[in-house]
């Protein structure tokens, strides 16, 4: 009997005693990994069905693990505090699909782009950096101001902002590991919230550069060769298994280099060295030429396992944890709204040449600055839609956004939460 009850998994139900203050019975509902996996599989799926039914979810470009998981994660808040039922899940399955997609995003980190991208590309790198720092600064500062603990300010900082739901998910554990009850839930409170402001700022701040300085009569043509080269190399071959086997070799080195880093004393990220991997496979390959690097594949296989992490990432919130620190998390956000407004007016738009493409680029900024980069890609869209295309924001925002914000956030990241 002992070997069935290991062998068969099923839903355990189990009447377990709330606090005498309550006086309730609460029913425990327990999800073995394979049942958390699935529960994952069918908040994305009800994600991407109301996504595109309700047309405002359409337009902020909220991913569907987060419209789903979100629904589910306020139905368990509801049975919880009613006392109807308690949720329980094994979410082993989550940290693996985490991996998998940070190590996809190093993979992204191709530094031949970097140096053919010029002067202009270095540049909003810099910008890009200067962002992530403040956002973390002023985060902290904020938080030190209203009386909690710094690392409750950093839940609001670049991990949700630049970070996004996949950073905030990654990084949220880490802080509840250094005390900080609900961090997870903090963290993705905040990358809802900046994916839905980014996108509301950007087009509107964009169409005020534009016309308050009259820049549609700096709009000029540019050569597209390295946003094309670039694309090519993303193009499908149908080399799936390969791409699969370069994403585990990299996360096994990955473990080797995590190892040594966590010898400094530091803490680290459990994907960090992984991430670290795949950019030195990646640009041996680019370098050398001995091997092919399928980046196609790889991107359509971090994007599964994101969407499966986001989705039981999503599930297993505790949206309860949010009531002592409402009002502290308002202004927090508020400060990362005003902080983002002020510094592509002020900084970004001036450093990237106070012209037609450097507009556009603000209006991107916003976009993955607060949210991610479908919802800059969807700002620029409309921007230029409406005036004219361009090619340099393209070429920036996506490589930049993508390619090389999330490694570097993750290293400023793990500077902070060590050092403050």
């Amino acid at each position: 009997m002992r070997e069935q009850r290991l062998i068969i998994k099923r839903w355990e139900l189990q009447s377990i005693e709330q606090p005498e203050t309550e006086g309730k019975l609460q029913m425990k509902i327990e999800l073995d990994m394979y049942q958390t996996l699935a529960m994952a599989v069918l908040v994305l799926m009800l994600g991407k069905f109301l996504r595109s039914r309700v047309q405002v979810l359409e337009k902020f470009c909220i991913p569907a693990p987060v419209i789903g998981g979100v629904l589910f994660a306020i139905f368990t808040c509801v049975c919880y505090v009613t006392g109807i039922a308690e949720f329980g899940f094994d979410d082993i399955l989550k940290e693996v699909c985490m991996v998998f997609f940070f190590t996809s995003v190093g993979f992204q980190a191709n530094l031949k782009v970097l140096k053919s991208g010029g002067r202009a590309m270095i540049v909003f790198l810099g910008l890009v950096i200067v962002l992530i720092v403040g956002q973390n600064v002023l985060a902290v500062g904020l938080a030190k101001l209203l009386g909690v603990d710094a690392l409750v300010g950093l839940c609001t900082g670049s991990i949700p902002m630049v970070g996004g739901h996949g950073t905030a998910g990654a990084f949220g554990p880490v802080l509840e590991d250094f005390g900080i009850s609900g961090a997870t839930t903090l963290c993705t409170a905040a990358a809802t919230y900046g994916l839905i402001a980014g996108s509301m700022m950007g087009g509107p701040i964009g169409k005020m550069l534009i016309e308050r300085h009259h820049l549609l009569d700096t709009a000029v043509t540019e050569d597209d060769s390295l946003l094309v080269e670039e694309e090519i190399k993303h193009e499908r071959h149908s080399m799936y298994p390969a791409a699969s086997f370069q994403l585990i070799l990299a996360m096994g080195i990955g473990t080797v280099l995590s190892k040594l880093l966590s010898l400094t004393g530091m803490t680290f990220p459990i994907y960090i060295g992984a991430m670290i991997a795949a950019a030195i496979i990646r640009n041996v390959g680019e370098y050398g030429g001995g091997y092919t690097v399928y980046m196609g594949e790889i991107n359509d296989i971090g994007g599964i396992c994101l969407s499966l992490f986001l989705g039981m990432a999503m599930i297993t919130l505790k949206i309860w944890q949010l009531a002592e620190l409402a009002l502290p998390l308002v202004i927090l956000l508020a400060g990362q709204t005003l902080f983002m407004i002020v510094y592509v007016i002020v900084v970004a738009y001036n450093v990237m040449g106070r012209d037609y493409d450097a507009a556009v680029i603000v209006s991107g900024l916003c976009g993955f600055g607060m949210g991610a980069t479908p919802n800059a890609m969807a700002n620029m869209q409309a921007v230029c839609d409406r005036y004219a295309p361009s090619v340099k924001a393209y070429l920036l925002i996506p490589l930049v956004g993508s390619l090389f914000a999330d490694f570097l956030n993750s290293l400023v990241i793990t500077v902070f939460i060590n050092f403050i």
